[in-house]
């Protein structure tokens, strides 16, 4: 008999009611950060159509009271749903997000640096010479739009091409 009155609390495996708060509102902040998620982003994500709807709901609302409120439903809803397949999933995106962001900086980064200099545009064509003339011509195009001062569409162009050929290979974005 003694044995059954020592087992009883330290075998108890449930966390305490201060962790599960803590968890709840870790749940809760993470739905919050969902809420800020363009949908395609959103509808990625392993949620349920209800989580989903919420989410698109609170993006609504004006009101400080009623956002409050729509937040504690989605963090509820949060508990039922499987918080580290999501975590896992956001990191993912957010990954790739920032890939994105690269790319595009290395983009308008080595269209400036062509245009300010021929020796680097001489450099990129050598380095691809698939699609060379056309990006030759854009270079020519663009650096007449500047200097009437009118970044136009050659400008515009010329950044797509470059990101197409940085997406192509795969480079570092240097």
């Amino acid at each position: 008999m003694p044995e059954a009155a020592t087992a009883g609390p330290e075998t108890d495996d449930r966390p305490s009611k201060s962790q599960r708060k803590r968890d709840a509102h870790a749940l809760q902040k993470l739905g919050v950060k969902l809420i800020d998620l363009r949908d395609d982003a959103l509808l990625r994500l392993p949620l349920e159509a209800n989580l989903v709807e919420a989410i698109r709901f609170a993006r609504t609302i004006r009101s400080h009271e009623g956002r409050r409120r729509q937040l504690q439903r989605i963090g509820k809803l949060m508990r039922e749903a499987d918080g580290d397949a999501i975590r896992s999933a956001l990191g993912d995106e957010t990954r790739e997000q920032r890939l994105s962001t690269a790319l595009q900086h290395a983009a308008e980064a080595w269209r400036e640096r062509m245009i300010a200099d021929t020796r680097v545009a001489a450099n990129w064509l050598a380095q691809y010479p698939e699609g060379g003339e056309a990006i030759a011509e854009l270079l020519i195009r663009a650096r007449a739009e500047i200097a009437t001062k009118a970044p136009g569409r050659a400008y515009r162009e010329l950044f797509r091409k470059i990101r197409r050929q940085l997406e192509t290979r795969g480079d570092e974005f240097r």
